[in-house]
């Protein structure tokens, strides 16, 4: 029996994650925690740094609620200390660094937003100032003592900077210790991460066994390519779907997701079970299921955990009309557009992209034109140097998803 629910455990677990340092450990961890009815201490650290989620950010939060669900203690801690310095992981120059301001509202949507994986009602929330901002220096050097220059630099990124000559802040070589104290002032026994954590997560292992604490295991969670199916996502790329968009938009941008990651997509982002998404992949293989079919279920599927249902099929029906039947969409935002900024009725075709908020710049604008992604009033417009007559409720489409129509004052 005891062996059964270990196993059943670890099989949830493992779902999804790239590694478990060390395996071994998890399972004496487990089993422990089974044998004695007292639940693992499960940390996740956010640096609320930016304000909004998105579903890379959802990957590592899905395995959290998995712990959940299996009866663990949660305990996300918010990084309102380590967010004024930002993580270095990855980044080929220090970061700009953030007021207390700024970390405290975006910490503040950040919970709103988390919610919507998490349970709030079994999550613990901590914030690493209670313990980070009661240090002094002497503490601060302590802690600095238990961690050498050497084994600091044997991480990739700052060894690339120092290697050719970019600057590495002394405060960003203290924030990985920054990150394994708050292991230490937590008794975690289980740290998550995305995989480019891994070096900050280790140390905290490294630090437990300085302070005589029993090491934590290290989960990391692989980080999901974005809507172009290469880079990470990331809202500054634009291959993003935030959390908090709405239905219709989340919908439209999930089925603009290439075939080769919808496996991948269901795998780390639904609870659908791994044996049916199996199926799945095989289904795709043979031909006997159709991208465009589970492609719809991933949306259907998605939409519904960060809305609901009913919101779901509505998405679905309004994506049905616009790109299936090439109806214009239910809803579309209204720009107002002065009569006087018209010279003889008609705009230079950029700037009315730009005016109606289609497009960031008259550059864009062109490029816009150019591919072919701009109609007036459903008709193709790729001329970037037209004139285009303007008139009151004219529709312009840019792209797929985006319509504005004309309100002429």
């Amino acid at each position: 029996m005891l062996e059964t629910e270990i196993k059943r455990q670890l099989d949830i677990i493992r779902r999804g994650t790239a590694e478990i340092i060390p395996e071994e450990e998890l399972i004496n961890k487990l089993r422990r925690s089974i044998q004695t009815q007292v639940p693992l201490r499960i940390k996740l650290g956010l640096d609320p740094t930016a304000p909004d989620i998105h579903l890379g950010h959802t990957v590592v939060l899905n395995k959290l609620r998995q712990f959940q669900d299996l009866g663990h203690q949660v305990i996300l801690l918010i990084g309102d200390f380590t967010g004024r310095i930002g993580d270095p992981s990855g980044k080929s120059e220090t970061r700009k660094q953030l007021t207390e301001e700024d970390v405290m509202a975006n910490a503040r949507t950040y919970q709103q937003q988390i919610f919507k994986v998490l349970d709030s009602s079994r999550t613990q929330i901590v914030f690493n100032s209670a313990w980070l901002g009661t240090l002094n220096f002497a503490d601060v050097l302590q802690l600095a003592a238990k961690y050498t220059l050497a084994r600091m630099m044997e991480r990739d990124d700052f060894a690339k900077r120092f290697r050719t000559g970019q600057a590495i802040g002394i405060h960003e070589l203290l924030y990985p210790l920054m990150q394994g104290y708050d292991s230490v002032a937590l008794e975690a026994d289980v740290e998550l991460g995305g995989t480019d954590q891994k070096f900050n997560l280790l140390v905290g292992r490294s630090l437990q066994k300085e302070y005589q604490q029993e090491p934590q295991v290290t989960i990391t969670m692989p980080i999901l390519e974005g809507l172009d199916g290469v880079q990470k996502m990331s809202k500054s790329l634009g291959n993003y779907v935030g959390v908090n968009e709405p239905p219709a938009e989340m919908f439209g941008k999930l089925m603009s997701l290439p075939d080769e990651l919808m496996i991948r997509y269901f795998e780390l982002l639904t609870r659908v079970p791994l044996t049916e998404i199996a199926a799945m992949a095989e289904g795709l293989q043979t031909g006997a299921l159709h991208p465009r079919e589970l492609k719809v279920r991933l949306a259907r599927e998605l939409v519904t955990v960060y809305h609901d249902q009913e919101a779901a099929a509505a998405a679905e029906a309004e994506f049905d009309k616009v790109f299936q039947r090439r109806e214009l969409p239910t809803e579309i935002p209204e720009v107002a557009i002065a009569a006087a900024d018209l010279e003889q009725g008609s705009m230079w075709a950029p700037r009315l992209l730009v005016q109606l908020g289609l497009a960031a710049s008259s550059s864009e604008g062109k490029r816009l034109l150019a591919q072919g992604a701009v109609e007036i009033d459903g008709q193709r417009l790729e001329e970037a140097d037209a004139a285009v007559p303007v008139r009151d409720g004219l529709v312009v489409r840019a792209g797929r998803r985006r319509f504005a129509r004309v309100r002429l004052q």
